[in-house]
């Protein structure tokens, strides 16, 4: 599978110029490892955000979209695995609770953020200036997307060595233990227990562009707004209004 995909990314080599080498040559830095010439036009795409198509030099397909969605299975085993053998008397609740948290986007992007790999992103002109690179949802697609560019590149152990060293070295391990993070869960508990009817949650509007839009929402119990949160997309703006619900109501958290 490996060996296909690598000679699907050797079809176009067109990246014989200066910026793309200066983009290689920062990634290689971010990350810790030199990047074959014959891989880089795998890792130049896991750089690529779609605004770059508005210059039509690329398709959508070109983009970092179809390695972050290969990225984002190849990092839950990889995870899945860590978490496996870190925690050897854990049950299979403890892991998947703890893997979330893991493989969330503010998480990965807190590990992008530290590699530096916004440094390397490339973006469309009509979109440059705009803060993308610092957008957390973008950095944390950008990671998947190099994650399945060095497992392209590299092969499976490489890539785990190298997920292992950066969960280690940028992440601590007893607060995403002590973490509450599903907000959405833990107000649902607390209306369960009443015996009362569940929440609802409604868009209230989308603001920005298709590649880049900002959601609010608000949540509803008996038809009162309780609680009203922003996110770049829907299901991280629910939690975020589901977090203020929790804090109005001082549902106690552990």
């Amino acid at each position: 599978m490996i060996e296909r995909l690598r000679e699907w990314f050797r079809r176009d080599q067109n990246f014989n110029q200066s910026e793309s080498f200066t983009r290689i040559n920062t990634l290689e830095r971010s990350i810790g490892f030199s990047i074959p010439a014959k891989d880089r036009s795998v890792f130049l795409q896991a750089l690529r955000h779609r605004s770059i198509v508005d210059n039509e030099q690329f398709e959508s397909h070109e983009t970092y979209e179809r390695l972050e969605f290969l990225g984002d299975a190849v990092l839950d085993l990889i995870v899945t695995e860590i978490l496996f053998e870190k925690y050897p008397t854990k049950n299979e609740g403890f892991l998947t609770k703890l893997r979330s948290k893991i493989v969330k986007g503010e998480t990965l992007a807190i590990i992008a953020n530290n590699l530096r790999l916004y440094d390397a992103l490339e973006v469309g002109e009509r979109s440059s200036g705009q803060g993308i690179e610092f957008s957390k949802s973008i950095m944390a697609d950008v990671y998947e997307s190099v994650i399945a560019a060095i497992y392209i590149s590299k092969g499976y152990a490489f890539t785990y060595n190298f997920v292992l060293s950066n969960v280690n070295s940028f992440l601590d391990f007893e607060t995403l233990e002590n973490k509450v993070d599903n907000f959405k869960s833990l107000l649902m508990e607390h209306y369960q227990s009443q015996g009362a009817s569940l929440p609802v949650y409604k868009v209230l509007s989308e603001e920005g562009p298709g590649h880049d839009k900002t959601f609010t929402v608000g949540v509803y119990f008996d038809d009162q707004k309780i609680g009203e949160g922003v996110g770049k997309s829907k299901k991280k703006a629910e939690q975020q209004a589901a977090r203020v619900a929790i804090e109005e109501l001082g549902i106690a958290k552990n």
